[in-house]
């Protein structure tokens, strides 16, 4: 086992990433045709734009119990099974003779993912010392960013062949050969090659004790009430960003391929800046991290409505793609430094769980102030929202910075 001085985030690049990086192929792949197939199956527009929230809610229901699993059968044994099952929901879908079918088969692939996504955090957690953590966490972001960006060119001329359907292809395909990576190319839950920030094996200081999430929740509510809400408000504003985008570019007269150009402009400066943050992170504090990206998509948010015409908007936008970019891997990373090594998946599951409200309530606020007020009001009222996550992270995350030790005495 290499200890902490011979540890590099090239020795585990392949098995960390490499699952991660296919698996996030399939569900680009997906994500274009799953209201499109729906509709090939009789659905109205307005019922076919519900199937997209199918996953979503599945994915949110299924956080907290995800946990509970991964503790239970091991980080490796779950991102197995779940890319399996991810594949035969894919295939399902691809097979789907009615909307009901089809509707199974979205949600057990919402399930799925939760379970995929917080093994690979927890799997990944307990090798990547401290003085790398950051750089491994934004990486893995950085990876599935690739992913689902690679997936939609993957099934595009696939569709244009053989139908909507193809899209789900794809995902069955990466869904197995995911899983194929992951048992084969990953070592054992007990070969862990990092350390923790104590300095012990991240499996051998765990030992056997059961941890139930009514556990994590006592044991970590000061965490929670103060950096989770924090985490909270960066998934409301990863998520608002969607909401309101492509809202207030219609509502100027920009066109759907507009849209779309500003989207890709905005996801290039993403895809760019993944390792400089976490390297920024790892040698200053995750602090110079979190505040500048809620700075800089809070403040997007609110210029927004000031803006009017493609180029105006696609300035904005890119705007807050590079403050997305600078906050990659920042959940994930925070998840990591407060996790405990007994209970680590309960934990990160609700951590998940925490970021996954704010993802799902963003659409609903802007829903609400645009009905009460319009939509110009509700870009500024969810802008100013998380500006005001800034100072509460600004305030709480040196408390809690690992490189102090001060982690090691909270969780004491």
């Amino acid at each position: 086992m290499a200890g902490p001085d011979e540890f590099s985030l090239k020795s585990i690049a392949l098995p960390a990433f490499g699952p991660t990086a296919v698996w996030s192929v399939g569900v680009g792949a997906v994500a274009p045709v799953v209201a499109l197939s729906a509709r090939d199956l009789g659905a109205s527009v307005a019922l076919a734009a519900t199937f997209v929230i199918i996953e979503a809610l599945s994915a949110f229901a299924s956080s907290l119990p995800a946990g509970s699993l991964v503790a239970r059968i091991g980080e490796r044994r779950a991102l197995t099974g779940a890319a399996i099952v991810d594949a035969l929901g894919a295939l399902l879908a691809f097979l789907a003779p009615n909307l009901w079918v089809l509707g199974i088969a979205i949600g057990l692939m919402g399930m799925t993912s939760s379970v995929f996504l917080l093994a690979r955090q927890s799997w990944l957690t307990a090798r990547a010392p401290v003085r790398i953590r950051a750089r491994a966490m934004s990486t893995m972001g950085g990876v599935q960013r690739v992913g689902l960006f690679v997936g939609p060119l993957v099934g595009a001329p696939l569709i244009a062949a053989w139908g909507t359907q193809a899209g789900y292809a794809v995902a069955v395909v990466a869904g197995l050969l995911a899983s194929v990576w992951a048992w084969f190319g990953m070592p054992d839950d007990d070969e862990a090659v990092g350390v923790t920030s104590e300095g012990a094996t991240p499996e051998a200081s765990a030992g056997t004790e059961r941890v139930t999430l009514g556990d994590i929740l006592r044991g970590h509510r000061q965490v929670l009430a103060t950096i989770g809400v924090g985490v909270l408000l960066v998934g409301a504003a990863r998520q608002g960003r969607f909401v309101i985008v492509p809202l207030w570019a219609e509502s100027v007269g920009i066109s759907d391929s507009q849209t779309a150009l500003i989207f890709g402009i905005a996801g290039a400066a993403e895809v760019l800046l993944f390792y400089p943050a976490g390297t920024v992170m790892d040698r200053f504090g995750r602090v110079w991290i979190a505040v500048p990206f809620l700075l800089v998509l809070g403040a997007g948010m609110v210029l927004l409505p000031l803006s009017h015409g493609f180029a105006a908007v696609a300035a904005v936008s890119t705007v807050m793609g590079i403050g997305n970019g600078i906050g990659s891997g920042i959940v994930q990373t925070l998840g990591a430094d407060l996790a405990p090594v007994a209970g680590r998946a309960q934990f990160l599951s609700v951590w998940r769980f925490m970021s996954l409200i704010g993802q799902n309530g963003a659409p609903l606020l802007v829903s609400i102030v645009t009905a009460l007020a319009g939509l110009g009001p509700a870009c500024v009222v969810l802008g100013l929202l998380v500006l005001g996550g800034a100072p509460m992270l600004g305030r709480w995350l040196p408390a809690y910075d690992p490189r102090r030790g001060a982690a090691r005495a909270v969780r004491a």
